[in-house]
């Protein structure tokens, strides 16, 4: 798989987690009608059926999403939330970017 392809697989399978997770919480925090509930049980469900897609072992592609979901997170603070991260968001988002690319770029024997 590309590296643009990989990367935007897991951006989406992040947004889907984050929407099926957000929901509820809009829900339980804020008060909002338990109707949010039947589009966050469907967004999770696609986030799992996304996960699936990868063709590497699923071991390697849970490990290696979370590196990209950390990153989404820190962009849903600043759009969604309205807070702007910090330098020190960035770097951690970094870090974590960081080892998702080794886990799934390194080369391995065929």
């Amino acid at each position: 798989m590309t590296l643009f392809k990989t990367l935007g697989l897991f951006g989406l399978t992040a947004v889907a987690e984050i929407v099926g997770c957000y929901l509820p919480y809009l829900w339980l925090r804020e008060g909002k009608s338990a109707w949010l509930l039947v589009p966050a049980a469907l967004s999770l469900a696609l986030f799992a059926w996304l996960l699936s897609l990868h063709p590497t072992a699923a071991g390697r592609v849970y490990a290696a999403y979370g590196g990209v979901y950390i990153g989404v997170a820190i962009i849903w603070l600043w759009l969604v939330d309205d807070i702007r991260p910090s330098g020190w968001d960035l770097l951690g988002s970094g870090v974590a970017l960081l080892g998702m690319a080794i886990i799934m770029f390194a080369p391995r024997p065929s």
